[in-house]
């Protein structure tokens, strides 16, 4: 890969969080909706296309994906849950990570145990 393809995927890649940030000074809601794109995961499967262009590689990332958006959930239910009642935004985006990488090994654990592999 060269120095132009690596500066050009991060540039993309931290200009999606740069705009997610900036939209959210002015609306929340069109902050939100972009936010809700799955933008990280369309460019993941062009770079990895793009790369290597194993269609294997982009299934099983892509059913992997799928997987682990449902605990991933956790993060948007809890935190602003935790908010509401008072709590700190930095002890309620620690509690709200932690309990949402439990979420991730609880999947994982479920998902091995009913032989699915990601």
């Amino acid at each position: 890969m060269s120095l132009l393809h690596y500066t050009i995927k991060v540039a993309l890649s931290a200009g999606v969080i740069v705009a997610v940030a900036e939209i959210a000074k002015r609306s929340s809601f069109w902050a939100a909706a972009l936010a809700s794109l799955p933008l990280t995961s369309l460019l993941a499967f062009v770079w990895l296309y793009l790369e290597t262009g194993d269609i294997q590689k982009i299934t099983a990332l892509s059913q992997g994906i799928f997987w682990l958006v449902i605990p991933s959930l956790l993060l948007f239910v809890l935190l602003p849950v935790m908010l509401r009642a008072g709590w700190g935004f930095w002890v309620s985006l620690a509690a709200a990570a932690c309990v949402t990488a439990l979420g991730y090994a609880c999947m994982v654990w479920v998902l091995t145990r009913a032989g699915i592999h990601i």
